[in-house]
């Protein structure tokens, strides 16, 4: 009889770890989710994200709640997601520099293991202007008043060590001159400093694009790889003889080993999001350009950076 019995219980024992297992992600999302944007409101980056979000709820069936958390060059709010549960609820835009400013600077965290890479979204028209009423019409301006007067000219960015910050410190290298750094926290700031003549340039995504067309502004310089249709007449970085692309791409991150069945159904809803047409037409007004990433492909993608900005700079820290 104890054979028969232990027969019995190790059948049921192991007949019970054959049962399909339901995943717990399986009625996600049953609350509303919290997406933070690194950056102030009124800049390309909360526009666009806003109306994803919006596009995304449809998808998911909840609410999807904006949280600005604008500071040092994006990374308050990847500082702040890396600590979260990973649930799905609390979400974050990663900025480019999400891979380079860890090997610059110290930060709370680590991009190799504290994110999951849900989808990639667009990168950034990102170009440098100057108020249409400034003595500086050009970048050839620019680059003659700052070898005249080094260290005079001011330009504005969303911080120290982002991307807009270490391409004009390249190009000033490159060309030999020495211009002002101006940290702010958003480009709504910039562009509000640009106007009120307190920067001499503001380097800036598509958000500048309404005051261009107001002729409040002048774009000098574009860093896309091609002159944009809207203004044709501003150069790219190629065009001025410095051989650089920095579009700066920004997609949707959640904290560290988050359910696989959650990742797809986030991303899938960005993805559709992604495809619609007014988004499409948002980014077009806003001179950007879709640069879609799969969470496979977003995760290799921040694997080369990572690799490429710790061979880049390994002896800095």
């Amino acid at each position: 009889m104890d054979r028969k019995r232990r027969s019995i219980l190790t059948a049921a024992m192991f007949g019970s770890l054959a049962l399909p297992q339901v995943s717990w992600a399986s009625g996600y999302p049953e609350k509303p989710i919290t997406l933070i944007v690194p950056f102030g409101p009124g800049g390309a980056t909360d526009n666009v994200v806003r109306a994803m979000a919006e596009k995304a709820r449809r998808n998911l069936g909840q609410s999807i709640i904006i949280e600005n958390k604008p500071g040092a060059a994006g990374m308050l709010g990847v500082n702040q997601i890396s600590k979260m549960k990973s649930d799905g609820y609390t979400l974050a835009i990663a900025p480019d520099p999400i891979f380079i400013i860890p090997y610059l600077q110290k930060t709370q965290f680590d991009p190799v293991t504290d994110f999951t890479y849900v989808i990639q979204l667009s990168g950034y028209a990102l170009n440098v202007s100057a108020n249409i009423n400034s003595t500086i019409k050009s970048w050839r301006d620019v680059v003659e008043q700052a070898r005249a007067r080094p260290g005079e000219i001011s330009y504005g960015t969303t911080g120290v060590n982002g991307t807009m910050h270490l391409t004009m410190e390249k190009i000033s290298d490159i060309q030999k001159i020495k211009l002002n750094h101006v940290a702010f926290k958003g480009e709504a700031e910039i562009i509000n400093a640009l106007m009120g003549n307190h920067i001499d340039l503001a380097v800036t995504a598509g958000s500048i694009a309404s005051m261009v067309e107001a002729q409040k502004a002048k774009p000098l310089l574009i860093w896309t790889r091609n002159r944009i249709e809207k203004w044709p007449d501003t150069p790219t970085l190629n065009d001025i003889g410095i051989d650089l692309v920095a579009t700066a791409p920004f997609g949707i991150v959640a904290p560290r080993q988050l359910d696989p069945a959650i990742t797809s159904k986030l991303h899938d809803a960005f993805k559709a999001a992604l495809e619609d047409e007014e988004i499409k037409n948002l980014l077009a007004s806003l001179n950007q350009e879709i640069s879609y990433l799969s969470s496979d492909d977003y995760q290799k993608y921040a694997s080369n950076a990572i690799q490429t900005s710790k061979s880049r700079f390994s002896s800095v820290n």
